[in-house]
């Protein structure tokens, strides 16, 4: 049985491997990220079993499956909480709750070996999954942030940001007051706390916000390039697998 694991925190990556190992099997691979994931699956075998975290260093593993049609059988390891893990049970595909448990990763892997699920089922389920992983019924999402500016503590609601964006490995928000200032958390981990309905991913170093959109332009290769109200540091092209997403969300 030929094993994929792509878990973006290395030590959590080596604890899964010896476990693996401990039950006599072979890790082929250990990936960290989106990228990387993509490359190596475009120009490699598919493996049998994917052990798959959701939230990697570069952006949400969904991604790698809205490029390449990944012809393995996926089990999650994840720790996201019940609102997620209720998606699941739904759809029937193995999952492990970090930090991950002996007993319960043999459980998954017996499962697997037992019913060997087919990659279309597999595709069907992460699209649902995904779904609800952005859209919980009951979830709650920031409505105001605050930041540490020199001696002060400034309170800054959401819906006044124009978009949140990474640079040289530091994450910003934009205001509609056309200022900039660093935040803490990654762009994943905001992400995570942003209303899907206002805010929207458009590549990996932008999530913008659908009331600051000024403007929005055919690009090349398929592509958007959007204007906001005063953000102007940088080019925000949407990527071209995220463009029919994007349509439907200002839709």
């Amino acid at each position: 049985m030929k094993i994929l694991v792509i878990e973006d925190e290395k030590p959590a990556a080596r604890r899964l491997n010896r476990m693996l190992t401990a039950l006599d099997l072979e890790v082929a691979q250990m990936l960290h990220s989106v990228e990387e994931s993509l490359d190596w699956l475009q120009n490699n075998e598919h493996p049998d079993l994917i052990f798959l975290d959701i939230q990697l260093s570069d952006g949400l593993s969904f991604e790698i499956f809205e490029e390449v049609e990944v012809k393995s059988a996926i089990i999650f390891t994840t720790a996201y909480d019940e609102y997620a893990l209720k998606a699941f049970k739904l759809n029937s595909i193995d999952y492990l709750l970090k930090p991950l448990d002996e007993d319960e990763l043999k459980v998954a892997v017996d499962k697997f070996k037992e019913h060997q699920p087919k990659q279309a089922n597999v595709q069907v389920n992460l699209d649902d999954i995904r779904k609800l992983l952005i859209n919980p019924v009951d979830r709650k999402f920031k409505k105001r942030i605050s930041i540490k500016v020199g001696q002060h503590i400034k309170i800054i609601n959401t819906e006044d940001i124009e978009c949140f964006y990474s640079e040289n490995k530091s994450t910003y928000i934009h205001t509609l007051e056309n200022r900039n200032f660093l935040l803490d958390n990654s762009l994943e981990q905001w992400q995570e706390q942003l209303n899907p309905e206002i805010y929207f991913r458009v590549n990996r170093t932008f999530i913008v916000n659908i009331n600051a959109i000024k403007d929005i332009i055919a690009y090349s290769n398929s592509r958007l390039k959007l204007i906001l109200k005063s953000f102007s540091e940088a080019e925000i092209i949407v990527s071209r697998e995220r463009v029919k997403d994007f349509k439907n969300f200002i839709a």
